[in-house]
């Protein structure tokens, strides 16, 4: 297989990093609009190219986006139109109903996948179990340290309250995993988000609440920050590297 990466941030490195190890993987093809990171990352990876974008998605078998949610919207449907698999980590940008409609319909025309790591949340397998039934309410609390929303803060603080919708709009770059939610239970405007900054937090926290007719759900994950950007934690990392192993392995595991 040949893997495709948009986007050599701290996510994209460390899906390249663990894809140089998998034998399934041939070749790894990068592209970022920042020059610097995709040669950094070329150099640390021995299947490593750099490709121009168009170059990228045609040599693909697979492409994986971790850039941010103007990527999705720009080359996604390039993407499903020449009939390759996607992974998508900026999910955020799927809270356009019509943009995500067409997506679908252009992955159903071409026979192709678009495949959403559960990033940096538990729970996400429970919800779509849940959701076959009637769930009532799903709440989503995420606390994170002002170092990781860029903000100052001396005591803590709720910055947000709301719907996933809004959440999604406000936060692009914090709260994928607000999407993630909405998406595998009852959508964007009924999923209810907090968004909470700490200053003593040392670590991004997700809780997620449930309860419908299957019962109550209460998921909580405190995840260390990924060493190479704080506002990302580092779970997302290993969710994506796991989704591409599970694209990989015949043996499906969960919901």
């Amino acid at each position: 297989m040949k893997l495709g990466i948009i986007g050599c941030g701290a996510i994209g490195t460390d899906v390249a990093n663990a894809a140089d190890d998998f034998q399934e993987i041939s070749e790894i093809f990068i592209h970022d609009i920042n020059v610097n990171a995709e040669q950094n990352l070329e150099k640390s990876v021995k299947k490593a190219t750099i490709h121009p974008i168009e170059k990228l998605i045609k040599e693909s078998d697979i492409v994986f986006e971790a850039a941010s949610q103007e990527a999705v919207k720009i080359h996604a449907e390039n993407i499903l139109k020449q009939k390759k698999d996607m992974i998508i980590m900026s999910i955020g940008s799927l809270a356009n109903d019509n943009f995500r409609h067409r997506l679908e319909q252009i992955a159903k025309k071409n026979n192709c996948k678009i495949y959403l790591p559960s990033g940096a949340v538990c729970g996400i397998d429970g919800i779509l179990s849940a959701c076959i039934d009637v769930i009532d309410t799903v709440t989503l609390v995420t606390t994170k340290s002002p170092k990781a929303l860029n903000k100052t803060y001396d005591k803590r603080t709720v910055i947000f309250k709301g719907s996933a919708r809004e959440a999604v709009e406000l936060f692009p770059k914090n709260i994928n995993v607000a999407a993630n939610l909405s998406l595998a239970g009852i959508g964007f405007d009924k999923t209810s988000v907090e968004i909470v900054v700490d200053p003593v937090a040392t670590r991004n926290s997700h809780k997620i609440l449930a309860h419908g007719r299957f019962g109550r759900l209460r998921g909580e994950v405190e995840n260390m920050p990924n060493p190479n950007n704080p506002g990302s934690s580092y779970l997302a990392s290993l969710s994506a590297i796991a989704t591409l192993k599970r694209i990989l392995n015949p043996i499906q595991i969960g919901a």
